[in-house]
């Protein structure tokens, strides 16, 4: 198996995704086997807008941006391996199935986030994932996602 192990640090993930503070969930990539599947880190951290309200007293990380993390790192897969315009493509998530939250995350954590390419057909591409904390599964789903070409105002 040829796995690349890169480098993929804040500065290029800044080029590949249209996300920025405080939507941008990955922080970086640790691992990446084209064509195939994506490993990525994102450093929960307290000082994070969403806290404040989720919950002050205990803060989690709500699920709904564990699976909006989950969608960028399939975003960065898709961006690594497709040449594109950044200028001139979006991409969306658009569908999600199977969706199940097993594990709390907490200020603190190292949420590690695994893609694995399914199939890409009629412009949606498929994936499967999950994110862990300490090798404990805190979510899983399958993702749906497109790219769509945009055309700049003249």
């Amino acid at each position: 198996m040829s796995t690349k192990t890169i480098n993929l640090d804040i500065h290029k993930i800044l080029t590949l995704l249209p996300q920025r503070y405080p939507i941008l969930l990955v922080d970086r990539v640790l691992e990446l086997e084209p064509h195939k599947r994506i490993k990525a880190l994102k450093n929960v951290t307290v000082n994070e807008p969403y806290f404040a309200g989720h919950f002050p007293t205990r803060p989690v990380m709500p699920g709904v941006l564990i699976l909006e993390a989950l969608a960028q790192t399939a975003g960065l897969l898709t961006f690594a391996e497709e040449p594109y315009d950044p200028e001139k493509t979006l991409y969306y998530f658009v569908g999600i199935d199977k969706a199940r939250f097993k594990h709390v995350v907490e200020p603190g954590d190292q949420l590690i986030l695994n893609i694995s390419y399914e199939r890409c057909m009629r412009g949606i591409w498929k994936f499967k994932g999950h994110a862990e904390v300490e090798g404990a599964i805190a979510v899983e789903a399958d993702l749906m996602c497109t790219v769509k070409q945009t055309h700049s105002a003249v």
